[in-house]
């Protein structure tokens, strides 16, 4: 297959391109700067332009771009390029699919800040994304920016990503130094759901959305949510560190490293993956002591 990926330098791009010519499909990786690799093509997403006859080559397009979470300082500024760097990213894309003739499918990189802080309830895709949050809201404009390409008879696969775990990206690296030296311990009373995946899932996960004619949005989170309570404990065994400290939930809020959305970290999303298990996705790593033993490995 033909693969055209925004977002390819990142984190989950890196590894899923890496990936998908692995196993032999094609991939033009779109970039920002001048091109410097025969796979590579410019664009702007700033300006809405992209090469379309990448698009209409294209079997699958899909976005990964977004200015990361923790940056400093969290200003208005920052506010507008975080929230611009997944909408203008995804609006563009939309429209190019939209005005092709052969409609490649659209992966969408998503979130689920969404669907808020909904303590012990059980979250699927059914669930309302109606968090009145700033990240409540760029997840809710992140996902319209879509709608031309859906408009326009696309497939549209909303990938609404948790927390993806691996020692070599993501959140988890920064997770590691604390726990390795003793200070690692739950967020507050750790009650809290916290959502995760293993990286191998994801991939396969994102590889099996491009595959069958899925449409609409996909939980990509672990089939058997833990606690952060759970998630610090297992943490601890696989690193053989005690766990004994509480970190206060209060200085988490305030915090200058994710600005306004420091109080949303500790929301509890107790997320299930219903459709991807409805449709046949079969997870490799299951419970959360499975999915950081492959993420430290």
């Amino acid at each position: 297959m033909r693969f055209v990926v925004a977002g390819a330098s990142g984190f989950l791009g890196g590894a899923w391109t890496q990936a998908l010519v692995e196993h032999g499909h094609e991939v033009v990786r779109l970039v920002r700067r001048e091109p410097t690799a025969a796979d590579e093509v410019r664009w702007d997403p700033a300006s809405g332009t992209v090469d379309r006859a990448v698009v209409e080559r294209a079997d699958v397009v899909a976005n990964l771009a977004g200015a990361p979470l923790v940056h400093v300082p969290w200003n208005e500024r920052y506010r507008r390029t975080f929230t611009a760097s997944r909408v203008d990213t995804t609006r563009t894309l939309a429209q190019a699919i939209a005005g092709s003739d052969r409609m490649p499918a659209f992966l969408a990189q998503s979130g689920v800040a969404a669907y808020g802080d909904r303590g012990s309830t059980v979250i699927t895709e059914d669930s309302p994304v109606d968090a009145r949050t700033f990240m409540g809201d760029v997840v809710r404009r992140w996902e319209a920016a879509t709608e031309p390409a859906r408009e326009a008879g696309a497939r549209v696969a909303l990938m609404r990503t948790s927390v993806v775990l691996d020692r070599r990206g993501g959140a988890l690296p920064a997770m590691l130094l604390p726990f390795r030296l003793g200070l690692g311990g739950r967020i507050g009373n750790g009650e809290q759901f916290f959502a995760t995946i293993s990286l191998h899932d994801w991939l396969t996960a994102a590889t099996f959305l491009a595959h069958n004619e899925l449409s609409g949005p996909f939980n990509l989170t672990g089939p058997e949510p833990s606690t952060n309570a759970e998630f610090t404990e297992a943490l601890g065994k696989a690193l053989g560190r005690p766990t004994v400290l509480r970190v206060p939930s209060l200085p988490l809020r305030a915090t200058a490293l994710v600005g306004p959305i420091g109080g949303e970290i500790l929301a509890s999303q107790r997320l299930e993956p219903k459709r991807l298990l409805e449709a046949g996705y079969a997870f490799a790593h299951n419970d959360i002591t499975d999915r950081l033993a492959a993420a430290l490995r």
